[in-house]
């Protein structure tokens, strides 16, 4: 099990602490290929995270980001939507030299290509309350070698995005999404995922103790050669006597 887990006493600290780790595989893959592509989680648990990195000492202008998952025909006005999300905690604040954003489904094969020129130096990957990596809820196809796909929302991925705030309905949260597929983001050189809050503690023991296996697909991160774990307190509880 190729895992790394760092355990800060707070949310701040923690995404302090991700940042840190986020921008110096940045700059290593800057320095030695002269350019980075990465991929951005959105979502409650990425806030922290994204106010750190944004301040991190990394040239942005040699920087590639694509969008990792987005809701079916939202508008990007809409408060949930992930292009908003990123645009304005991310985008917006640092001079990139592109932004790839998950565009609808047309978008797809072009967005798809696009993510298979080159190697994604660092993939940013949270976890949801029900194990899933990007909108791959269980059980998780780890088979299909598309890049990105629609797939139909479970009803505890729903509902968290209720949780979250960004719906005020599970009956108003879209029933598909286009998301990057579990080999697309396990393709990535290396994986950090930002996991706090107590509503993950739960998805955070099954991943770290429960066998690889479709029904948590987040454990399928175990698997990578260079997967790195930022918990705080609340959400490593139930890892302490680990």
């Amino acid at each position: 099990m190729n895992i790394r887990i760092n355990i800060a006493p707070d949310s701040d600290e923690m995404g302090r602490r991700a940042s840190k780790t986020i921008s110096r595989l940045i700059n290593k893959a800057i320095e030695e290929k002269g350019e980075a592509r990465i991929v951005l989680s959105t979502g409650q648990s990425q806030f922290e995270m994204l106010e750190h990195l944004i301040n991190e000492d990394v040239d942005w202008t040699k920087v590639t980001m694509f969008h990792l998952d987005e809701y079916v025909d939202i508008p990007e006005t809409h408060p949930a939507s992930f292009r908003k999300y990123l645009k304005e905690r991310f985008v917006s604040k640092v001079p990139l030299k592109e932004a790839n954003f998950v565009e609808g489904i047309e978008a797809i094969p072009e967005l798809s290509k696009k993510l298979r020129e080159k190697e994604v130096d660092v993939g940013v990957i949270g976890i949801g309350e029900n194990g899933h990596i990007a909108f791959n809820d269980p059980p998780a196809d780890f088979n299909t070698d598309e890049v990105y796909k629609v797939v139909t929302l479970d009803d505890r991925c729903r509902a968290q995005q209720v949780g979250e705030g960004w719906f005020k309905s599970v009956s108003e949260v879209p029933e598909k999404a286009i998301t990057m597929c579990p080999k697309a983001i396990m393709a990535a050189k290396h994986i950090v995922s930002v996991v706090p809050h107590k509503v993950k503690r739960d998805a955070v023991k099954k991943t770290i103790l429960e066998s690889v296996s479709p029904r948590v697909p987040a454990t399928l991160l175990k698997t990578h050669p260079d997967w790195r774990l930022f918990l705080d307190a609340d959400s490593a509880q139930e890892l302490l006597g680990f």
